[in-house]
């Protein structure tokens, strides 16, 4: 047996075994064992294959917890949590089921903030990812952000949805309705019982006016609009009557006129949309109004009242559960705000950003807590009683340091992101 010392260097990283002489320097080797890379993989039997998945699903199984045969009544909450990469569904502000999830890798992640279920479909097909299969889809963006069944590998690897184990995607499709609040956070959160004066009750909504003073109440106002040309075309008595809907008085007061409708200007259309659903109510310190939507369409919007407009409110959702006697009992969620989460990889930024997302970091950290949050605005009488008047089991009130996400807009409940 001849001795490797005369292969070049390069050559010699060789394995025992046989080897013979080609021509010249070179040599053919026939190692008594293939290198571990070239090894093949051994085979693993099919009946082995399917015991291996059906361990594995049994496991992941485990961590699903699938709601009762009877689910509470009341509004549905589904809250994720991208740190933990699970989702917990509420019903009327109590857990019910809980499922592990697959969000969006760091190059594509989920966005965070407040959403709701703006479309459904049950054997929907991706119009971006190649016809990509998506079963059981919540959608709640239209930019193409959606709940639906998916691979789960136990740590982010979508393109941004929130994808859902089988048994989980579809008993929430079976239960859940358009409107549904869906909120997206990296640490987890829950909503609590609340109770505040701050918040709207239905004990607020003013009186319907008498028909019987719908005549003479036409024509102060038709006199009033006419002598002070505040008004050039006076709006339907309905909208005039209501004092919920006068926002302030200009003008000059007519002799006899009551000032509550002389010449009023009114902040709500003159002909509100006849939608139906909860209604629904967004404050944002940003700018300095109050929102107002119902069944996915504006109703009417108005400044609000800030006593420190450089404090943080932090981000908090408000919602109606139930509608007693004239009270409505209401919970709330304080949602989390930051950037990145622990085991995202760093993305450069510049000192300036840096520097702004710090002091941004340390206002949320400090922002008050969801009670607190609403003693920092007022909301206009009129439209606290305008808001009473369509309260209902499901209504809710999001309360932000941000403005609203370009993604609300036609048939879109308020979409608010906190990254």
């Amino acid at each position: 047996m001849w001795a490797l010392g005369a292969i070049a260097p390069a050559q010699a990283q060789t394995y025992p075994g046989l080897f013979d002489w080609l021509d010249g320097p070179r040599a053919e080797v026939v190692p008594d064992e293939m290198p571990r890379a070239l090894k093949p993989k051994p085979q693993i039997k099919a009946r082995d294959k399917a015991r291996n998945w059906a361990r594995a699903r049994k496991a992941h199984d485990a961590t699903i917890k699938l709601p009762a045969a009877k689910i509470p009544a009341g509004p549905m909450q589904l809250i994720v949590s991208t740190a933990r990469q699970r989702v917990t569904w509420y019903s009327n502000g109590i857990p019910v089921a809980e499922a592990p999830v697959s969000t969006g890798v760091p190059d594509h992640p989920t966005p965070l903030g407040v959403f709701s279920v703006i479309a459904k479909s049950r054997h929907h097909k991706s119009n971006i990812y190649s016809d990509a299969p998506m079963p059981y889809m919540h959608r709640i963006t239209w930019s193409g952000i959606a709940l639906h069944q998916g691979v789960l590998p136990g740590r982010p690897a979508s393109h941004g949805c929130i994808r859902l184990p089988e048994s989980f995607a579809s008993r929430l499709f079976a239960t859940s309705k358009l409107g549904a609040r869906v909120i997206v956070t990296r640490d987890p959160a829950a909503p609590v019982a609340i109770d505040s004066a701050r918040l709207i009750a239905p004990a607020e909504a003013a009186p319907a006016p008498s028909a019987d003073l719908v005549p003479e109440a036409q024509r102060v106002i038709e006199r009033a609009a006419a002598e002070s040309g505040v008004l050039e075309k006076p709006a339907s008595p309905a909208n005039q009557i209501a004092g919920v809907q006068v926002a302030d008085v200009t003008g000059t007061v007519v002799d006899g006129v009551p000032p509550v409708i002389a010449a009023p200007r009114l902040i709500f259309p003159a002909e509100m949309p006849n939608r139906k659903g909860p209604v629904q109510a967004f404050v944002s310190r940003k700018d300095g109004k109050l929102y107002v939507r119902q069944g996915f369409a504006p109703l009417f919007e108005t400044a609000v009242t800030i006593a420190e407009p450089k404090q943080p409110w932090g981000t908090h959702v408000f919602t109606v559960m139930e509608i007693k006697d004239g009270a409505a009992r209401w919970t709330a969620i304080t949602v989390p705000s930051g950037y990145a989460a622990p085991g995202e990889p760093k993305r450069k930024i510049s000192a300036k950003e840096a520097e702004r997302r710090a002091a941004r970091t340390y206002d949320l950290a400090h922002a008050p807590v969801a009670r607190d949050a609403l003693e920092h605005f007022t909301i206009p009488t009129e439209a606290r009683q305008r808001i009473a008047a369509l309260l209902a089991p499901g209504s809710s009130l999001i309360v932000s340091d941000n403005a609203l996400s370009d993604e609300t807009g036609l048939e879109t409940d308020f979409i608010v992101l906190t990254r």
